[in-house]
């Protein structure tokens, strides 16, 4: 499971997704994000679903990579869904498997489960493709650029930013050493995968105790390293690449609006097409 973990890597590409300025890219995620969260039927979150694979098709990610990112919330979406299964009592109800308590499968129940279980799944799909498609460099730019506001209240952006994209890049850097560890361990005679849940709780102390000495040397050494590099991370540091808005970045950023309107005049004035696509929250 730790090895389907993809957040956080990036996938070099020529696709219209990749030639996007990283800061567009931000905003468009957080417009994106917002849209999801402002949806409030089936046809609005379907419009919101069909946009992210189509962003995924036009960004040429493996669908395998993609779905490969999405077995690590199977269990939160389960969860989810079933909460909302069990405790959603608008409509007729479909089955009450105890008579003696209040819970109940209900036409609204159903409907619920299935819009939050396809709204956390595309959550997941369009924000994944900022790392896939964004590299680290371009990411810390991008996100210094876009907190650069804050340097008005003393706020020290530029570490910021760094410090934020250096946690996000070495998520697959730390799963690699868990596995590495992991095989180790399974080398030397240990069981990982079996026994009472605390036997499995207790068999992983000896992989997070090498996991955090070796996260540890790790931050010394690029510590260390960008010392010697002179890095200080002040406002006069100058960039190789200059970020700058162009015609495509424009046009996404009109068809992103034009789709939130969309998703704002059939959420909240009524509009439905069909009757299956009515209000569920």
């Amino acid at each position: 499971m730790i090895k389907d973990i993809t957040i956080g890597q990036f996938f070099p590409g020529n696709s219209l997704i990749h030639k996007l300025d990283p800061r567009a890219k931000i905003l468009l995620t957080f417009i994106f994000i917002i849209a999801l969260f402002l949806s409030r039927n089936f046809f609005s979150l379907g419009l919101l679903f069909t946009t992210a694979i189509a962003a995924i098709l036009v960004s040429r990610i493996s669908f395998r990579v993609i779905l490969k990112g999405l077995r690590m919330i199977v269990v939160l979406v389960v969860f989810t869904g079933i909460l909302q299964l069990l405790y959603n009592d608008k409509g007729d109800i479909l089955w009450k498997p105890f008579e003696q308590y209040d819970f109940a499968v209900t036409e609204g129940g159903v409907f619920s489960a299935v819009f939050i279980i396809f709204r956390i799944i595309a959550l997941i799909l369009f924000s994944s493709l900022l790392t896939y498609t964004t590299s680290p460099t371009m990411l810390t730019d991008a996100i210094e650029r876009l907190l650069s506001p804050l340097k008005l209240f003393k706020i020290n952006v530029n570490s910021l930013a760094m410090m934020m994209t250096i946690a996000l890049r070495f998520i697959p850097t730390l799963i690699e050493e868990i596995n590495i560890i992991m095989s180790a361990q399974k080398a030397r005679g240990a069981d990982l995968e079996t026994g009472s849940f605390t036997q499995r709780v207790k068999a992983l102390v000896p992989v997070f105790i090498p996991l955090i000495v070796n996260s540890f040397r790790r931050a010394y050494e690029l510590a260390f390293a960008m010392e010697c590099r002179c890095y200080t991370g002040n406002n006069k540091r100058t960039r190789m690449k200059k970020m700058k808005f162009s015609v495509r970045d424009y046009l996404v950023f009109v068809v992103v609006t034009l789709l939130v309107a969309a998703v704002i005049y059939t959420s909240y004035f009524d509009v439905y097409p069909l009757f299956i696509f009515e209000r569920v929250v």
